[in-house]
């Protein structure tokens, strides 16, 4: 019997991982026996995130601090990982942030603030992954985390920038994938739809937002926890050879209307 999704030996970085859906996505590569470094700006999180995954899931996790937007700390993290680990098989390209506003009140800053860690981190992050470990390596499995509001527009709460932005990284994983391919390293983006967070819990549980989730997902309601891991290791499997430049929407039927 062939074990598809077995991820033991294997080394992942998972960015934007002191919570929500970048915690799901390292307990799911966990769970097939993956190592796990992941990596956000609050430390102390994210070391109560590797405990809790080597207590749980037995494997080993290495915590590293990382404003992906500073590249010259990007850089320094995957070296001191290669130093640890002696590979890179797997990058989660998570962190990500959200402005809300009417398009013509945002401002300046904003956009590039959004730009900065949404798309230009994304980048800073495959890059040197893919410079350092993968390419020498002629293997790697990038996942970018998009959204589907990098596919479509809506009209419930005005965030251009974060569209914008998660657009990019959808061509970025297409650009990507043409690039890298002949390198055995495949690139795509899951575009989740709304997924109940810490940060998102109140507004998702909103009476207006609860009305749209009827309207406007076929599945009526949003995604739990636990349901992105099938995605995640299914892109991160050694067996997903020759998927590449995919756009994985996971949100309820969101985006086929």
């Amino acid at each position: 019997m062939n074990d598809y999704f077995n991820l033991k030996g294997q080394v992942a970085i998972v960015t934007g991982c002191s919570g929500g859906l970048g915690v799901q996505m390292a307990k799911a590569l966990a769970n097939q026996g993956c190592t796990i470094v992941p990596i956000a700006r609050r430390l102390e999180k994210l070391q109560e995130v590797a405990e809790m995954l080597k207590s749980e899931y037995g494997v080993d996790a290495y915590p590293l601090q990382c404003d992906i937007t500073n590249t010259d700390r990007v850089n320094e993290v995957v070296d001191e990982v290669l130093e640890k680990f002696g590979r890179i098989d797997i990058v989660i390209n998570n962190a990500g942030t959200g402005a809300v506003a009417p398009a013509e009140d945002i401002t300046d800053d904003q956009f590039d603030h959004e730009f900065q860690i949404d798309l230009f981190g994304t980048f800073k992050v495959a890059r040197a992954v893919a410079k350092k470990a993968m390419i020498p390596a002629k293997y790697g499995r990038v996942i970018n985390i998009a959204s589907m509001y990098g596919l479509v527009g809506n009209k419930v709460a005005g965030s251009a920038p974060y569209h914008a932005a998660k657009g990019g990284v959808v061509n970025l994983t297409r650009a990507l994938a043409a690039e890298w391919g002949k390198y055995g390293i495949t690139v795509n983006a899951i575009c989740p739809g709304y997924f109940y967070t810490p940060l998102t819990k109140e507004t998702l549980d909103s009476e207006f937002f609860q009305e749209n989730a009827k309207t406007m997902i076929p599945e009526e309601r949003y995604g739990n926890e636990g349901e992105l891991d099938t995605a995640a290791i299914f892109l991160a499997s050694p067996a997903s050879t020759y998927v590449t430049g995919v756009m994985l929407p996971v949100d309820g039927g969101y985006t086929c209307m």
